[in-house]
This record gives C-alpha cells, structure tokens and sequence, in this order.
C-alpha cells in the first residue's frame, strides 16, 4: 500500500538509480497484470501515469523508448492471456474450478463480453479486472485469434498512449505534486468505478429476475 500510494518516490529511486532495472520492472508489472488472471490488482494505470510524469520532470529515462516497452508489454501481456484461456477453455465451459482465477470476475467479464463483442478487448483496457479477465475470456470463447489480435493491439496502444499523455501533460503540476498519493487513488477510484456500476447493475437485473419469477 505504501508503494502505491507513493509510487513516484520509490520509481524516481529505481529510475535514477537502477534505470535498466527500472525499464525490466514497468515491462514485468504491466506484463503480468495483462497476461495472467492471478494478477488483475496490479497498478498498471497508475504506474503508467507515474512513469510518465516522471519523464516529463527529467528523469533519466527516454520517452519514445519507455512508451515503446508499454506498449510491448501491454500487447504481449493480452496475447499470453488470451493463449492460456484457449487452452483452459473446457474447463471453464465445464464451470471446472481454477486455482486463483474468481469465477465471479469470470462471469461479470463474460457478460461484458458478450455486451459488446470484440470490442471488449479494447473497451476493457480502460477497466480495472476486466482488463486482466478480457483477453482471457476470448481465448476461451475461442474467439478468432486474428480478430482478437487488432483489437488487442489497438487497446494496448491506446490505453498506453492515453495514461501515458494524461501522466506527462499534468503529472508535474503543483498540486499534483504535493497531493500525489490522493491523485493516485483518484486514478484507481475512477479506473474501478465502471467496473463497480457494472456490477450494481447486474445485481439488480438479477433481483429483479427473482422477483418477476417468484
């Protein structure tokens, strides 16, 4: 929590003082919150802005080549998910329980899924957890891999290139600065609440489903 909240301090540390470190570690993290189920609480979102408000203030890192690696992990992390979701896909249409994987974010990602269809993949990007579950569920849904490859890496680049403009643009200005541990669960606060609604909404369809019923 602690790392979260004042992430600019202990990433400026890494970047001025391990900067090819610094490079591995946004890679790895963005990577793995993208790429595995087991990891949909990582902060990808805030690490993204972080990193770029960073650069913005002059940090020993270069721009072109950070946005190149977010991209990278961000497009390789979704195409490992959606690999592993088609190889567990019987299992999960058998409703078979997996180790560390939430059937209920499951669920909720489906319906998103089948909402809005292909899009999903780039739709979900902007989504805390639907982002992890997404690519995972269209390998399951054995969505074609061709299709889900454009929509991957549209969503990759945008969802970078947005968080990372967003970070360089206003991460430096003062208030910002001084009241930066606010501003990150403000990031995460916003980044969850679609999700949040979502949910709300499906609980009350499904009251309402029961009742209609009864």
């Amino acid at each position: 929590m602690d790392f979260f909240l004042h992430m600019d301090k202990y990433l400026s540390v890494l970047i001025n003082q391990h900067t090819t470190v610094a490079y591995v570690f946004l890679f790895v993290v963005i990577f793995i919150e993208t790429g595995l189920v087991i990891c949909p609480f990582l902060p990808g979102d805030s690490l993204i802005f972080v990193t770029a408000a960073l650069a913005a203030a002059g940090a020993p890192i270069f721009s072109p080549f950070v946005l190149l690696l977010l991209y990278a992990a961000a497009i390789s992390g979704d195409t490992l998910n959606y690999h592993i979701g088609h190889l567990l896909r019987e299992k999960i249409k058998r409703r078979t329980h997996l180790v560390f994987v939430r059937m209920e974010y499951l669920d909720r990602t489906q319906r998103f899924f089948e909402k809005h269809g292909g899009k999903t993949i780039t739709i979900a990007r902007f989504v805390p957890i639907i982002r992890t579950f997404a690519p995972f569920v269209a390998g399951a849904s054995e969505m074609p891999y061709r299709w889900f490859l454009g929509y991957n890496v549209l969503g990759g680049i945008s969802w970078v290139s947005v968080m990372f403009a967003i970070g360089y643009f206003f991460g430096n200005i003062p208030y910002v600065k001084n009241h930066f541990s606010l501003v990150v669960v403000a990031i995460i606060v916003i980044s969850v609440l679609p999700a949040i609604l979502a949910f709300l909404k499906s609980k009350m369809e499904t009251r309402k489903h029961r009742k209609e019923n009864v």
